[in-house]
């Protein structure tokens, strides 16, 4: 991680800010239930010499790593490999961020989720390099060096604070996985001991877990890990969930004019 060390010392800053104003860290730890039942009432964990602990609360957050948008990416065509790193799936590139298929560059948060400037920027000398258009190339070694500079310190990072793996045997049946489709733990547990479903995207297509909303964005992750936890497979081979259109879904709204000005369409004149 020194490979980033204004970064690192910031890291180090956050976390003595936090201590010195008594905000309590734990680390080590496993989570074992978040108690309500209309709202969040407290947790529950154990440290990783057994001992159980509870802590009242109104409120809990959540972190399980950087996560990349790589929808359209998938929608266009192009290849995805299983990076053990992150523990998900990436599309295909070289390290100008030319992707698989022609003419596709990919960069920032649509490719990994790091140094999205440096990564677009290098990604746009090797546009113009291909329409034959004269880039810098110290400039693209440059960007080069500073994005494997990062993606170094982004390794450290992943093994100091890896997220947890091997927990969703121990989900409860009633725990709601997919909240779009109110799919729980149990439901997708009785369809995969059936045999009917060994791939995440037929599990999907039996349960609907990722066919809502968020399109699998916040339960992919946990439909893969819990698949995986079945089946005993690891996670490279349960698939990868498939992207649709659109990719976030949004409402289009009339535009209505009175006069030249904008109104809502239940401000607009009959006519």
């Amino acid at each position: 991680m020194l490979n980033q060390p204004a970064t690192f010392a910031k890291g180090l800053y956050y976390a003595g800010w936090l201590q010195a104003r008594g905000v309590r860290i734990e680390r080590g730890v496993t989570l074992l239930a978040i108690d309500g039942d209309d709202a969040v009432r407290g947790i529950r964990w154990r440290t990783r010499r057994g001992a159980s602990h509870t802590l009242d609360c109104n409120a809990v957050g959540l972190g399980f790593g950087l996560r990349p948008e790589t929808q359209l990416a998938d929608l266009a065509g192009c290849r995805f490999r299983f990076d053990p790193l992150n523990r998900c799936w990436l599309p295909e590139r070289d390290a100008a961020g030319r992707g698989s298929v022609r003419n596709v560059y990919l960069a920032g948060d649509g490719a990994s989720a790091d140094a999205a400037e440096l990564a677009g920027r290098r990604a746009a000398l090797a546009l113009l390099e291909d329409i034959g258009i004269t880039s810098n190339q110290r400039e693209a070694r440059k960007l080069e060096h500073e994005l494997d500079r990062i993606a170094a310190f982004r390794a450290g990072i992943e093994h100091a604070f890896a997220p947890p793996v091997n927990t969703a045997q121990d989900w409860p049946d009633d725990l709601v996985v997919c909240r779009c489709e109110e799919v729980a733990a149990g439901t997708m547990r009785a369809c995969i001991r059936s045999g009917l479903a060994t791939e995440v995207n037929r599990l999907k297509a039996l349960t609907r877990i990722g066919m809502g909303r968020c399109q699998g964005r916040m339960c992919g992750e946990a439909a893969i890990a819990l698949l995986a936890a079945e089946t005993g497979k690891p996670l490279a081979d349960v698939g990868r969930l498939h992207s649709q259109a659109p990719i976030k879904p949004i409402p289009i709204t009339p535009m209505l004019y009175d006069d030249g000005v904008q109104v809502q369409p239940e401000e607009a004149h009959d006519e």
